[in-house]
C-alpha cells in the first residue's frame, strides 16, 4: 500500500500535469519579484491577470495550434477586460455587455476543445474585470488591458521557453495515460470472460474507458501526425509514432475479444476454467501495459517479457487439457473458439512486444511509410469559420442553449451580488463559469465536487490562519496551492478546488488583515453559484440526453456499415490494411466513443429524466457488439488470407449492411440510404454451415484413420470456416435486433 502511494507520488511529479503547474507558478512567480524589486507592485496585478486568464488555453496539441489557440485567447480577453471596464460606471449597459459577452464568449465552444477552453478564458476575463475594485478610467483601463496582454504574451512565452527545455513531456504523459487505460481495458476484457455475473457491471466500464482511450487517440493524432507533417522526422517523434499505432492496433484487437458470451456458455457450460488462462492473458499483457506507462514517465527500467510469454503458453497448454478431458470431436466447437481466442491473443503480444523494443531502443524505429497526405486523413480537422457559430444559433444546439442558459445566469448572479451587497459577488459569478456545462448530470457533479473542495480548502486555511499571522508563509503558500491547484484540476477537480481556494484565500490574506472574513465569503459564494448553476441547468432550456441520442446513434451505424464493407473489400486482397481500411475504422471507433459519453451523461440526468434506460442500453450494447465483432473480422482477415468462402461471405456483409441501412432510415426519416440488391441469406447461411461440417466431417474421417497430426493449412480452413460462420450469424442476429430496438426507441420517444 505504502509502495503503491510513493509510485504515484513520484509519477505525478515527474508527470507533465505537475510540470505545467510548476510553468504557471514560475509566470507568476517572475513578474511578481520583478515588479517588486523595481517597486510597481501597483501595475503587477494586471499581468497576473493576463497569465491567468490565458494559461487554460495552453493544452497537448501541435505547437502551431497551440500558439495561435493562446494568441487568440489573449485578444479575445483584453477586448473583453477593456468593455468591462469601461462600462462599469454605467450599470444597465454594463449588464447588457455581461449577457453579449458571456454569450459569444461561451459559443466559442463551437470550435471544439481548444474553443471551450478559449471560451473559459473569456469567461474568466469577465469575472477578472468584475473583480477590479478602483475605478479606472480613460488612459488607465488602457494600460490595463496593455498589462494584461503583456502577462499573456509572458506566459505564452515561458510556456514555449520550458516546454522546448522539456522537450516531448506532455506527448509522453499522453502516451503514458493511454497505455494505461489501454491496459486496464485489456484486464477489464479478460474478467468479462470468466466473471459473467458482474458482465453489466463490468461493460460499463468497458464503455467508460473506450470514452477517454478514444480521446487520448484525437489528441495524439493531432499532436503526433500534425507536429510529424509541419516538422518532419526526428527519432523521438518517430518512436511515439510507433508506439501510438501498436496502441490503435492493440485497442482493435481488444475489441475483436469479444464473443457470443450465451454460445460460450452453451459449449463450455462447467469447463469454463479453461477460460482462465485466457483470461490470464489479458491480465498480464494488462498490467504489463501500465507498468511500460509508468516507465514512461520514470524513465526506468522495462520489465523482462518472460511472463507474457509464459501465460501465453498456458493458454495454448489449456487447449491440450480441453482437448484431452473433453475428446474430439466433441471438443471441436470449444477448441476453435479457444484457438481462435488464442490467435487473437497473439497478436495483441505481438503489438505489446512492438512497443517494448520501441522503448527499449531495438531496431530501427523510423522507417515509417505513412506519407503527410495519409497522416492528414487520420487527423479529425476542426473547423474555425465564422459561420459554424451562426449554425449553431439554435435551440437544436446543446451550445446554444448553454451559452443562453449561462449568460442568463451570470446576469441573475450579477444582479443578486448587488442587491444583497455580498462582498466579492463576482465569486459567484466566477463558480457559475467554472462548473456551469451544457448537461445537468456533470454540472450537478461539479458543483458537488467545488462545494466539497472549497469547504476542505477553507478547513485548511482556517487552521493554518489560527496557527500564524505571517505575511511570507501566506505568500508561500499561495504560490504553493497554485501550482497543485493547476496540477490536480483535470485530475481530481475537487482536489483542485480546494488547492484554488487556499491559494484565493491566502493571496486575499497578505492584502486584508481580516483574512477569516475572506473565507467565510468564499464558501457563502460558491454555495449561491452552485446552488445557482444546478437549479438553473434543471428549469432553463434543459435538453436530456434520451431525447438527444438519435444523432449519436446514426452515426455509429453508419461507420458500422463503412466499416464492414471496407473489411469486406480487406477479405481475400492479399494486400496490408490501407488508408480505406483504417479510416473507416477510426471513424467507427470515435463514433462508438460518442455514443458511449452521451449514455454516460444520460446515467447522470436525473431519474426522472432516463426514459427507456433499459432499451437506450440495449442500442449502445447492440452498437458496440457489432463494431466489435467487426473488428473480430478484421483481424482474423488480416492475418489469414484464405478465401474459400468469399461469395457467401459478400452475401452476409450485403444483408447486414442493408440492415444497418433500414435502421439508419428509421433513424432519419429525412435522408434515406438506398439498400443494395441483395441474394437469399438463407442459402449463403446453409452454404458456410455445409463448408464448416465438411471440413469437420473431412478431419474426423482422419483421426479415424489414425492421422492425429493435422497441417496447419487445414486447421486455418476449420478457423476461418468456424468463426466466419459465428460471426456472420451472429451480427445478422445483432444488426437485426438493432433493427427492431431503434424500431421500438423511435416509437416510444418522440
Amino acid at each position: 500500500m505504502v509502495k503503491e502511494l510513493l509510485k504515484s507520488v513520484e509519477l505525478f511529479f515527474k508527470g507533465a500535469s505537475f510540470y505545467r503547474g510548476v510553468v504557471l507558478t514560475i509566470a507568476v512567480a517572475l513578474p511578481l519579484v520583478l515588479f517588486y524589486a523595481i517597486n510597481l507592485l501597483d501595475f503587477v496585478l494586471p499581468v497576473l491577470m493576463g497569465i491567468f486568464v490565458n494559461a487554460p488555453s495552453d493544452i497537448p496539441g501541435s505547437l502551431k495550434r497551440k500558439v495561435n489557440g493562446i494568441l487568440i485567447s489573449i485578444a479575445l480577453t483584453v477586448i473583453i477586460t477593456g468593455i468591462v471596464l469601461f462600462l462599469k460606471p454605467h450599470f444597465l449597459l454594463l449588464l447588457v455587455a455581461l449577457a453579449l459577452l458571456s454569450f459569444f464568449s461561451s459559443m466559442i465552444a463551437v470550435y471544439g476543445f481548444r474553443g471551450s477552453l478559449i471560451a473559459f478564458s473569456g469567461l474568466l476575463a469577465i469575472v477578472l474585470a468584475l473583480a477590479v475594485r478602483n475605478e479606472l478610467h480613460g488612459v488607465e483601463i488602457i494600460i490595463h488591458m496593455g498589462l494584461l496582454a503583456v502577462g499573456g504574451l509572458w506566459y505564452l512565452s515561458i510556456s514555449l521557453l520550458l516546454n522546448r527545455l522539456a522537450s516531448g513531456k506532455q506527448e509522453n504523459q499522453l502516451l503514458s495515460d493511454t497505455l494505461a487505460l489501454t491496459g486496464e481495458y485489456l484486464i477489464l476484457r479478460g474478467r468479462i470472460f470468466t466473471e459473467r455475473e458482474s458482465h453489466d457491471v463490468l461493460f460499463k466500464k468497458l464503455l467508460e474507458l473506450q470514452t477517454q482511450i478514444s480521446e487520448k487517440y484525437e489528441t495524439l493524432r493531432e499532436s503526433l501526425l500534425l507536429t510529424r507533417k509541419n516538422t518532419g522526422r526526428s527519432h523521438l517523434e518517430e518512436k511515439r509514432l510507433l508506439i501510438f499505432i501498436s496502441l490503435v492496433d492493440i485497442f482493435e484487437l481488444a475489441m475483436a475479444n469479444t464473443v457470443d458470451y450465451s454460445k460460450i456458455d452453451a459449449i463450455f457450460g462447467t469447463q469454463k476454467k479453461y477460460l482462465s488462462a485466457f483470461s490470464s492473458v489479458n491480465e498480464t499483457m494488462g498490467k504489463h501495459l501500465i507498468v511500460l506507462s509508468e516507465v514512461m514517465i520514470k524513465k526506468g527500467k522495462i520489465p523482462t517479457k518472460n511472463k507474457l510469454l509464459d501465460v501465453y503458453a498456458q493458454a495454448d497448454k489449456a487447449i491440450n487439457n480441453y482437448i484431452e478431458e473433453v475428446g474430439l470431436p466433441k471438443a471441436r466447437e470449444g477448441v476453435l473458439t479457444l484457438r481462435n481466442l488464442h490467435t487473437y491473443q497473439g497478436q495483441l503480444l505481438e503489438q505489446v512486444r512492438a512497443i517494448r523494443r520501441v522503448m527499449a531502443n531495438v531496431g530501427n524505429a523510423s522507417k515509417l511509410s505513412l506519407k503527410p497526405k495519409e497522416a492528414n486523413q487520420f487527423i479529425t480537422l476542426q473547423e474555425y469559420r465564422f459561420g459554424l457559430i451562426l449554425e449553431h444559433l439554435s435551440f437544436k444546439s446543446t451550445i446554444f442553449r448553454h451559452a443562453l442558459r449561462l449568460s442568463i445566469t451570470i446576469i441573475a448572479a450579477y444582479l443578486l451580488g448587488n442587491f444583497l451587497d455580498i462582498k466579492n459577488a463576482y465569486w459567484i459569478i466566477l463558480t457559475l463559469v467554472v462548473i456551469m456545462r451544457p448537461n445537468y448530470g456533470l454540472t450537478k457533479a461539479r458543483s458537488q465536487n467545488r462545494i466539497i473542495g472549497t469547504v476542505i480548502g477553507a478547513v485548511v486555511a482556517v487552521l493554518i490562519i489560527f496557527a500564524t499571522q505571517n505575511t511570507m508563509i501566506y505568500g508561500a503558500l499561495a504560490l504553493f496551492s497554485l501550482t497543485f491547484a493547476f496540477s490536480l484540476i483535470q485530475q481530481s477537480y475537487k482536489t483542485g478546488a480546494a488547492f484554488i481556494t487556499i491559494h484565493v484565500i491566502f493571496a486575499y490574506a497578505i492584502l486584508q488583515p481580516n483574512a477569516l472574513e475572506v473565507v467565510g465569503y468564499r464558501v457563502l459564494d460558491t454555495l449561491i453559484g452552485a446552488a445557482l448553476a444546478i437549479v438553473v441547468n434543471y428549469v432553463l432550456w434543459p435538453l436530456w440526453e434520451f431525447k438527444n441520442l438519435d444523432q449519436f446513434i446514426l452515426p455509429v451505424i453508419k461507420w458500422n456499415s463503412k466499416y464492414l464493407k471496407a473489411t469486406q473489400k480487406l477479405y481475400g486482397s492479399g494486400s496490408e490494411p490501407n488508408n480505406q481500411y483504417k479510416i473507416p475504422r477510426k471513424e467507427a471507433f470515435l463514433a462508438m466513443s460518442e455514443l458511449n459519453a452521451a449514455f454516460q451523461r444520460m446515467s447522470q440526468d436525473p431519474k426522472s429524466k432516463q426514459k427507456e434506460f433499459e432499451l437506450i442500453y440495449e442500442i449502445v450494447t447492440l452498437n458496440h457488439t457489432i463494431v466489435s465483432a467487426i473488428a473480430s473480422l478484421g483481424s482474423f482477415i488480416q492475418k489469414h488470407k484464405v478465401t474459400s468462402i468469399k461469395n457467401q461471405f459478400d452475401v452476409f456483409v450485403v444483408h447486414i449492411t442493408n440492415t444497418l441501412k433500414e435502421t439508419a432510415n428509421i433513424l432519419d426519416k429525412n435522408r434515406k440510404l438506398e439498400l443494395s440488391t441483395q441474394q437469399s441469406i438463407e442459402e449463403a447461411k446453409e452454404e458456410l454451415l455445409d463448408n464448416y461440417i465438411n471440413l469437420a466431417n473431412e478431419r474426423d474421417r482422419e483421426i479415424q484413420a489414425g492421422m492425429l497430426d493435422v497441417n496447419e493449412e487445414k486447421v486455418i480452413g476449420l478457423q476461418e470456416a468456424h468463426l466466419l460462420y459465428n460471426q456472420l450469424v451472429w451480427l445478422k442476429n445483432l444488426t437485426n435486433n438493432l433493427k427492431k430496438a431503434t424500431y421500438k426507441y423511435k416509437k416510444v420517444i418522440k
